[in-house]
C-alpha cells in the first residue's frame, strides 16, 4: 500500500468517525482510561492496527533513551491519537503531539477531547513535514 496525503486524510476521517461513536453512546464525563479502551475497541472492529500505549523514545546526540512519554494510540502506524477529558486543553497538549508526531516520524495527529459536546467540532488535527512530503495520490 502506498501511503499518500490522501490515504492519511481519509484514515484521520475515519478514527475520529469511531470516536464520534464512542462519544455518542458514552457522552462526556468519564476517565480518559474509559474512553481509550471503547475507541481501541471501535477502531479493532472497524479493521484498523491499533498499538495503545506506545513508548516514544527521544534521541538525543546520537543515543536513543527510552522514556515514560507514552502515546495514546497509534493507528496503521500513520496517525497518532491523544485523548483528553477536559474543559480546555492547554497549548502544551498540542505541543507534545506534535513533539510526539516528530520523534516517531508519524504524519499525522488527533486531539479528541471527549469533555466536549461535539467531537467532529472539537478535534484538533495536526500534520508535519512527514505528511507534507507526501505525494497527493
Amino acid at each position: 500500500m502506498r501511503v499518500t496525503k490522501k490515504l492519511v486524510t481519509q484514515l484521520a476521517y475515519d478514527i475520529i468517525g469511531c470516536a464520534i461513536n464512542v462519544h455518542k453512546e458514552l457522552g462526556p464525563g468519564l476517565l480518559e482510561s474509559v474512553y481509550e479502551k471503547c475507541l481501541y475497541f471501535e477502531l479493532t472492529q472497524n479493521g484498523f492496527e491499533v498499538e495503545k500505549q506506545v513508548i516514544v523514545p527521544v534521541r538525543y546526540k546520537g543515543l536513543m533513551f527510552n522514556t515514560d512519554l507514552r502515546i495514546d494510540l497509534l493507528i496503521n502506524e500513520l496517525v497518532i491519537v491523544e485523548l483528553k477529558v477536559m474543559e480546555r486543553i492547554p497549548p502544551i497538549y498540542e505541543a507534545k503531539l506534535l513533539t510526539y508526531m516528530n520523534l516517531l516520524e508519524i504524519p499525522q495527529g488527533l486531539l479528541i477531547n471527549f469533555f466536549s459536546q461535539n467531537i467532529a467540532r472539537s478535534y484538533k488535527p495536526f500534520v508535519n513535514e512527514y505528511f507534507r512530503s507526501l505525494p497527493e495520490g
